[in-house]
C-alpha cells in the first residue's frame, strides 16, 4: 500500500507509541487523524505536526476509547473531513493493575470498538475502501508477563480478537486486512508505570522481577517500532499477522492451524 494521500485514524496518539506512528504515517504521505484522551498534549503534538507537514494534513479529536459515543463522532469527523479512511491503528493502552477494570475497558474493550468502528466504515460491502487496521497489542500478549496478569489478559484478548476479526474479513471479501503489532518494552510511559505503586497494586513487590526483565531483553525506542508498524500498514500479503518486535528485532508469529491447533499431549 502507498501512503501517499490515505487517511489514517491513531488512538492513543498524542505521545508514546501513537506519537511515533502518526509521525511515520505522515512521513510517507498519509493525512492523519490524532486521537487522544488528553486534550492539551494533543493540540499541542498537532501544532508541531502543522508547522513540519502543513495544516492540512492533521486531524485532533479529544477521544476517550471507552466511550462508543466518542470513538463514533471521531471517525464520523475524520471521514466528513479528509473523505475517507483507509488506515486505523487501535493504540491506546494503559497499565493499571489496581483497576483492572479500567485496564480491560481501555486496552481491550477499546480495540474492539475501534475495530468495529473502523470496519463500518472502511469494508466495501458498506462502500468503504478497504484498507488495515492494526491493533496494538504486546510481546505480553504472546506469552504471560506475570507481574501485571491482567495487562497480560487484555492483550491476550487483542491478539485473540484480531486473529478471528481478519478471518472473518477476509472470508468477507470485505477488503480490510488486520495485523498486531506486539512490542516488547518500549520507552515510553506505561514503562515507566511498571515501576509504579499506584498502577503495579498488589504486584508492585514484584518491582524487582521487572527490572530484571529489563535487564535481560533491553528497552526499544519508539522510533524502531515505529518502522514495524510502518511495514505491516505497507504490506498487502499481510493478514491476521502477529509482528513482535524487541530491541535489535523482529519476527512474526507462526500460531497453531487447523488440528495442530489442538494437539496436545494425551491424557
Amino acid at each position: 500500500m502507498a501512503l501517499d494521500g490515505k487517511v489514517a485514524i491513531v488512538t492513543g496518539a498524542a505521545q508514546g507509541l501513537g506519537k511515533g506512528f502518526s509521525e511515520i504515517l505522515l512521513q510517507n504521505g498519509a493525512k492523519v487523524a490524532l486521537l487522544d484522551v488528553n486534550e492539551k498534549v494533543g493540540n499541542d503534538l498537532k501544532a508541531v505536526f502543522d508547522k513540519e507537514y502543513g495544516p492540512d494534513r492533521t486531524l485532533f479529536w479529544t477521544c476517550n476509547v471507552e466511550s462508543e459515543e466518542q470513538v463514533k463522532d471521531s471517525f464520523q469527523k475524520t471521514v466528513d473531513a479528509f473523505g475517507g479512511l483507509d488506515i486505523v491503528c487501535n493504540n491506546a493502552g494503559i497499565v493499571n493493575e489496581n483497576n483492572w477494570e479500567k485496564c480491560v475497558a481501555v486496552n481491550l474493550n477499546g480495540v474492539v470498538r475501534g475495530t468495529y468502528m473502523a470496519l463500518q466504515l472502511m469494508k466495501k460491502e458498506n462502500g468503504g475502501r478497504g484498507g488495515v487496521i492494526v491493533n496494538v497489542a504486546s510481546i505480553a500478549g504472546l506469552g504471560p508477563f506475570v507481574t501485571a496478569p491482567i495487562y497480560t489478559a487484555t492483550k491476550y484478548g487483542v491478539v485473540g480478537f484480531s486473529r478471528a476479526i481478519a478471518e472473518v474479513c477476509s472470508m468477507c471479501g470485505s477488503g480490510v486486512r488486520i495485523n498486531m503489532l506486539c512490542p516488547g518494552f518500549v520507552r515510553t510511559a506505561i514503562l515507566s508505570s511498571l515501576h509504579s505503586e499506584e498502577t503495579a497494586g498488589q504486584f508492585y513487590s514484584m518491582a524487582g522481577f521487572t527490572q530484571k526483565l529489563l535487564e535481560q531483553y533491553g528497552v526499544t525506542e519508539v522510533s524502531e517500532v515505529a518502522e514495524y508498524f510502518l511495514k505491516l500498514v505497507k504490506d498487502e500479503s499481510r493478514n491476521g499477522e502477529a509482528l513482535m518486535v524487541q530491541k535489535g528485532q523482529a519476527c512474526y508469529i507462526k500460531f497453531p492451524q487447523g488440528a495442530d491447533m489442538f494437539s496436545s499431549d494425551p491424557v
